[in-house]
């Protein structure tokens, strides 16, 4: 752990001893935060930075920056797909991180390897929110002893490897360590994952994973294999969703029936209805419509008890969809910087 905290500090002074401005404002006196780290070490995070570590829950909550670090680690990693991905959308990932230091398999997933899980919607036990993981992903159980093997091939059979876990990726990656064990595995860092199960009793809330993540939390629950494991967990918060009310569905069809001449009362409306749509996303997954979000999971259920919990601002949930630099995802450059360190 003082091994990270020191990769963070050479971050942060790399970044000042870069940056002449800073450098001028510190030679006049302007201080420099020491953030409070739960083992009793500190680290230096400029004022700049407006960081903000809090010791309860271990939540970290970043902006998102635009500077570049350089961090070198050997440590394997194993790239796990989100729901829908294939191995192909993380190759320029693997090239950031290779640029760093890191190497990196991706466990091998293709898009139409996701329709199995379309036999989970025929099973009855999912309409009554019992549906259990295996048989269901043990097809993706595969590819992940693939891919950790194939890392380790490379590395020694004696290293360990980081999963770094996508969407999806993330509880899937819980269920592999509590159905495999964890010898091989030193870390979970999860991006955008959905990791807490949808509140039950909640009207309009239907949960989309079949009591999926139920199960896994009711097994393996918040950081259950720590302090072998280390947990880390990073969010977005790319927008706001908002609740549906009727009232403004109706303005919002009123204005949206106009003739071109009112295309501006139209497009006055449309970002009120995308935060309504991504409410009801979020939703689906939190059991609330009105909260912050990566655009597709709530921050709220993307953190773990007893994780070391970041949030990054203006972070969107995916690669598909992103737009350098005014809508990035968790890969994007500027962004992997925030968390790249943690890999160990």
């Amino acid at each position: 752990m003082a091994c990270t905290y020191q990769r963070l500090f050479h971050c942060c002074l790399h970044i000042h001893h870069h940056d002449q401005s800073s450098l001028h404002s510190r030679s006049a006196g302007t201080p420099c935060h020491s953030l409070a780290v739960p083992d009793g070490h500190r680290a230096l995070y400029f004022a700049s930075s407006r960081a903000l570590i809090t010791s309860e829950d271990q939540q970290i909550h970043l902006p998102y920056p635009h500077y570049k670090t350089s961090v070198s680690i050997s440590r394997p990693v194993v790239i796990l797909p989100g729901l829908g991905n294939n191995s192909n959308d993380y190759i320029e990932l693997v090239s950031s991180l290779k640029n760093r230091g890191l190497d990196a398999t991706v466990a091998k997933v293709s898009r139409s390897d996701w329709l199995r899980n379309v036999r989970g919607l025929v099973d009855r036990r999912s309409w009554s929110r019992k549906l259990s993981p295996r048989p269901l992903l043990d097809w993706y159980f595969e590819r992940m002893k693939q891919a950790i093997a194939e890392a380790k091939l490379s590395a020694g059979d004696d290293t360990k490897v980081s999963l770094l876990a996508h969407s999806a990726g993330g509880w899937i990656a819980r269920v592999y360590m509590l159905e495999y064990g964890i010898d091989d595995i030193s870390m979970l860092l999860s991006l955008g994952t959905p990791h807490l199960p949808p509140p039950k009793g909640v009207p309009g809330v239907v949960d989309q994973t079949g009591g999926l993540l139920d199960y896994v939390n009711r097994a393996c629950p918040g950081d259950c294999f720590a302090p072998d494991v280390k947990y880390i967990c990073v969010a977005g918060r790319f927008l706001k969703g908002e609740r549906i009310i009727l009232s403004e569905v109706q303005a919002i069809a009123r204005a949206a029936s106009k003739k071109s001449s009112h295309h501006s009362r139209r497009k006055q409306w449309a970002p009120t209805l995308k935060a309504c749509l991504v409410g009801q996303s979020y939703k689906q997954v939190c059991g609330q419509a009105d909260v912050w979000g990566d655009g597709i999971v709530p921050e709220v259920s993307a953190h773990l008890h007893g994780a070391r919990n970041i949030t990054l601002d203006g972070v969107y949930h995916s690669m598909l969809g992103a737009r350098y630099p005014d809508k990035p995802w968790y890969g994007s450059p500027g962004v992997l910087e925030q968390w790249v360190h943690y890999l160990e």
